[in-house]
């Protein structure tokens, strides 16, 4: 997949204040701090799209990015596509009132339950960390709520191979508690943006399959 382009469209406190459900839709989420604005700059190869900061909160609404791509058939021919991505809030720690983090979550509870364009939630997991508990237990309530979903290690650059191979593994190891069949997962990094072209690979084959 190739990306022609990738655009600001609207943010959003509530889902049915989003764009018409008129094409795919591909969510990231994760725990605060987890990189995925960064993420989400190295996969559309523009680094201001989505705004990074060193305090976690920074996302605080439902933001969608309009994405134009293109696949080369056998001619050469390019073949585009349009599809939304979504910046989701990050769940767990950020420096805000318990009601402010309770209006949050029902928001991204109503959004990923009611949007009926969401094809695949991209759930990140730094892969820094051991398995923590919140992001096990956002995992399984998705499951729960049998929402389509992929996991997406992230940082994969800041530690050295063997840790990441270890945290990735320890995480998988965990889900076998409470999941007969893991969900499929990539490690990635948006410094030497590794993963990238596995997951516009996965994007371009779910678009097709529609």
């Amino acid at each position: 997949m190739e990306i022609q382009s990738a655009a600001y469209v609207k943010s959003s406190a509530e889902y049915t204040q989003c764009p018409k459900a008129d094409r795919p839709e591909y969510a990231f989420i994760g725990r605060s701090n987890v990189g995925k604005s960064s993420l989400i700059n190295m996969l559309c190869d523009k680094k201001a799209l989505a705004k990074t900061s060193a305090a976690p909160g920074k996302t605080q609404l439902i933001n969608h990015f309009e994405i134009l791509s293109g696949i080369r058939d056998k001619t050469g021919k390019l073949i585009k596509s349009s599809w939304y991505l979504v910046d989701l809030p990050g769940y767990g720690y950020a420096k805000v009132s318990q009601k402010q983090r309770k209006s949050w979550s029902m928001m991204i509870e109503r959004y990923i339950l009611k949007r009926e364009n969401l094809i695949c939630l991209f759930v990140l997991i730094d892969s820094r960390h051991e398995p923590q508990k919140i992001d096990l237990e956002f995992i399984n309530q998705l499951g729960e709520w049998q929402i389509p979903f992929v996991l997406v290690f992230t940082k994969a650059d800041k530690n050295k191979p063997g840790a990441t191979i270890r945290n990735v593994a320890a995480f998988l190891e965990t889900l076998k508690e409470s999941w007969e069949t893991l969900p499929l997962h990539f490690v990635t990094s948006a410094v030497d943006r590794g993963g990238r072209e596995d997951l516009l690979q996965y994007i371009q084959t779910q678009n097709q399959a529609l």
